[in-house]
């Protein structure tokens, strides 16, 4: 083989490791990964422990509630004779007499039945009680995700300023396949519980290291809200796949199947980081960061943490609580727990993908007020449906206004840091995740005794009325002011454009490449 034709494969590598697009494409890929299997379970648990704990404990419970038969041995209430006058068999009271039978009278005589509670539907599950409990236990589960991924975050927002973006990559990938594995094979509530939280850690390192590493390689804010619609693409699209695939696969293959499929996935991930982003490398940022405690006190960054966690909220709440509603009033299958999530997941990704062009051209607090506002009125008509497709209309507004809200705020917090801080965006979207993940850490824990206390369709009332409320504080957003060293910068460098700006570092084409460094040096 020539020597040209043996460096063709490095010389490709090389390219990519230089490429923007290809670095999209990584974070894309692990938001999707990342998604799908938060969002696989939300189907999966509820009646998994219902079949392993209920049933298990209640014996051979048929899914169905049917008439048991009459006792053959005790004095019946009622009994079945055959009459031979007309040759038909009746039933009859015990102390009917054989008169009576012939006379053809003892059906009008026939007392009915003491009235007892309104007859269930056919296919639903027995134990309501047990199933009222399982909401508080099931929102727990889902919430240690989050809970643990607030207290990390904040450290990975640090340590992605001090080694860079690649290696939290990288260890992100790493936690997530270990948990994906768990998963696969817990069989106990305390497992899957394990399983979930140490999902949350591997999910703080991919989320803040891969939208930090999108921001400072799309240093342009146009283009920085194209990447990050895309980017958010992959996480709508793992939500859109995850509860679906979930339910079709625990219902027809087993419990282990989604996860093992996950973590398949996972395996060609870890490989895509390993030849694009060389997560051995150190690449610290060359400017300090702005301390997390300074953005924490800027009201404007605040505004914006807020509209993700309230809007993220909602469907936060819906996750653990609607399968279940579901079981109740509907005696839905497992197949259809998971599909009813299908319309919010198709709409966020249309969401996203539209609002990360239009949102900068109609202006990204409005779009989000706008989203907040329908998120809101989405919930309020979420207890109304009467079945799987009475759901499908407020499910699509709430996935279509959490993916207007999302892909507004996300380049709106880098916008932020460049317009009035230090442009280093690892702790920024450490906060932008932490925002996220008290959503989904106070909706499924509180959602679940809201529930159990008042009922889920209060709980819809409550969380809906409350984005309603908020929207009304995005409209602060669209004109914050530049702090006065950040203005100065930006008139010289920039001053007749007002929707790009240059950060203070000296900018690379992009810095994972092994010359980049160097170029960067001898730049300075």
């Amino acid at each position: 083989m020539p020597p040209a034709a043996e460096r063709e494969p490095w010389r490709w590598l090389a390219a990519g490791r230089a490429s923007r697009r290809l670095v999209l494409v990584v974070v894309f890929v692990a938001l999707l990964l990342d998604n799908m299997l938060l969002t696989v379970v939300v189907p999966i648990i509820p009646t998994f422990l219902y079949t392993t704990e209920y049933e298990g404990t209640n014996g051979s419970v048929a899914p169905a509630r049917t008439e048991p038969a009459p006792p053959a041995l005790k004095a019946p209430l009622f009994s079945s004779m055959f009459s031979y006058f007309d040759n038909t068999t009746v039933t009859v009271l015990g102390s009917t007499s054989t008169e009576e039978l012939v006379n053809g009278t003892e059906s009008s005589r026939l007392p009915q039945p003491p009235p007892s509670s309104p007859p269930v539907p056919s296919g639903c599950p027995e134990g309501e009680e047990f199933l009222a409990k399982e909401n508080v236990r099931v929102g727990l589960l889902f919430a240690s995700k989050a809970l643990i991924q607030l207290v990390v975050n904040p450290a990975v927002g640090l340590l992605t300023n001090r080694i860079g973006y690649h290696i939290p990559m990288f260890i992100g990938f790493t936690i997530m396949f270990l948990s994906t594995v768990m998963f696969a094979f817990s069989g106990t509530y305390t497992l899957l519980f394990i399983a979930r939280a140490l999902q949350g850690i591997g999910s703080s390192f991919s989320s803040v290291a891969g939208l930090g590493m999108l921001a400072s390689v799309y240093t342009d804010d146009f283009e920085r809200g194209n990447a990050m619609g895309i980017a958010l693409g992959g996480l709508a699209l793992g939500v859109l796949i995850g509860a679906p695939f979930g339910s079709v696969m625990y219902e027809f293959v087993g419990k282990s199947s989604p996860f093992l499929v996950l973590a398949f996935l996972a395996l060609l991930d870890g490989a895509l980081q390993l030849c694009i982003l060389q997560p051995s490398k150190i690449s610290p940022e060359s400017t300090k960061g702005t301390p997390v405690s300074t953005l924490l006190r800027d009201p404007y960054i605040l505004i914006a943490a807020g509209a993700l966690c309230f809007s993220n909220m909602g469907v936060a709440m819906l996750e653990p609580t609607l399968p279940i509603w579901m079981m109740q009033t509907m005696c839905s299958p497992k197949w259809q727990l998971g599909m009813a999530f299908l319309p919010a997941s198709i709409s966020y990704l249309i969401g996203t993908n539209l609002f990360g062009i239009l949102a900068n051209k109609m202006g990204r607090w409005l779009c989000s007020l706008i989203g907040m506002a329908v998120v809101g009125v989405s919930l309020l008509c979420v207890p109304l449906a009467k079945n799987i497709y009475g759901l499908i209309g407020p499910n699509g507004g709430l996935g279509f206004a959490i993916g207007m809200v999302d892909s507004s705020m996300m380049p709106t917090m880098g916008y932020l840091v460049d317009l009035r801080h230090t442009s280093v965006y690892g702790n920024v979207y450490a906060i932008a995740d932490v925002a996220f993940c008290m959503g989904f850490a106070i909706g499924p824990s509180t959602g679940g005794a809201i529930v159990r206390a008042i009922g889920f369709p209060w709980l819809m009332i409550i969380i809906g009325v409350i984005n309603i409320a908020y929207a009304p504080l995005c409209w602060y957003l669209r004109n914050p002011p530049a702090k006065e060293e950040k203005i100065a910068i930006l008139s010289q460098e920039c001053p007749m454009q007002t929707k790009s700006y240059t950060t203070q570092k000296t900018l690379r084409d992009f810095p994972l490449t092994d010359d980049s460094d160097v170029e960067a040096e001898n730049a300075e």
